[in-house]
């Protein structure tokens, strides 16, 4: 997946001296996401993907119901926007779930607006979660020889940051340690609902079968998104909040922190750890 980048000049300082140089920039816009005609989230997102990000984002965001998942995925149609002309809005999704109704989209609205001003937190937050989210399976496990050499693999799937060095990246992964999808995007949280998205493309609700690889830290917001989607394993370059291991610890889901090829810190859920 090509994804889009701009050139600007610019005067890099090295050693001591001051040149004109040529860099690479990665884009960043803003994606408006309507649910049956109800504006839901604006993300600013890298260009791409963009209809994954949309799927993921439904999931992850707890607004289809989890333990209804997979009956929802099946009725959910995604399209551009177009105005009174039949021009196509650029940057204005328009997803349609006809089983939802207004009252569960207004309040997933305003479940949203409170996340944006204030923050998720506390323990009101883990008890709806945990309400929410299906049951975490236990067959999935990795050998730790698998886990390390993630790092170095992932790599591998990260072109657009050896070119930019301005994109996160978030990937899933089966137990032999092998890399399925990857996805990169500006923004963490957009990374895993692109890959989630693209996993359900092709598999059905709960990934299960999957563990998620993030770059940057683990919060609370991106172990719940693998809940919601039943994903067992999460690991990730750097550490993991409190409260997303308190998450995981009510919830049963692995959590692997600072991976590194000669180290990492397991905060949860050892015994997937062959």
């Amino acid at each position: 997946m090509n994804l889009p980048t701009k050139n600007y000049f610019i005067h890099r300082l090295q050693q001591g001296t001051v040149r004109e140089a040529i860099d690479c920039l990665v884009v960043e816009e803003p994606l408006e996401i309507r649910v049956n005609g109800l504006a839901l989230g604006v993300v600013m997102r890298t260009p791409g993907q963009d209809f994954e990000l949309a799927r993921g984002f439904v999931l992850s965001e707890g607004i289809v119901p989890p333990h209804e998942c997979q009956a929802h995925l099946q009725t959910l149609t995604i399209a551009w926007a177009h105005d009174e002309f039949g021009l196509e809005i650029p940057n204005v999704l328009l997803c349609s779930l006809p089983a939802l109704t207004p009252a569960h989209l207004r309040s997933c609205q305003r479940q949203m607006l409170a996340t944006s001003s204030c923050g998720i937190c506390g323990r009101a937050s883990l008890e709806r979660v945990r309400v929410q989210a299906p049951r975490l399976a236990d067959q999935f496990a990795i050998s730790a020889n698998a886990l390390k050499k993630m790092p170095a693999d992932i790599r591998g799937h990260q072109m657009h940051y050896a070119a930019t060095g301005g994109l996160h990246a978030a990937a899933l992964f089966q137990g032999a340690g092998e890399i399925i999808y990857a996805c990169e995007d500006i923004g963490r949280h957009n990374a895993v609902d692109k890959v989630i998205g693209l996993a359900l493309l092709h598999h059905s609700h709960p990934l299960s079968d999957f563990g998620l690889w993030v770059s940057g830290r683990l919060s609370f917001e991106m172990a719940q998104k693998a809940l919601l989607a039943g994903i067992p394993f999460v690991a990730a370059v750097s550490a993991a909040s409190s409260l997303a291991v308190d998450l995981a610890h009510e919830t049963g889901m692995t959590l692997v922190g600072f991976l590194r090829e000669d180290r990492a810190a397991v905060y949860t859920g050892k015994h997937r750890l062959r």
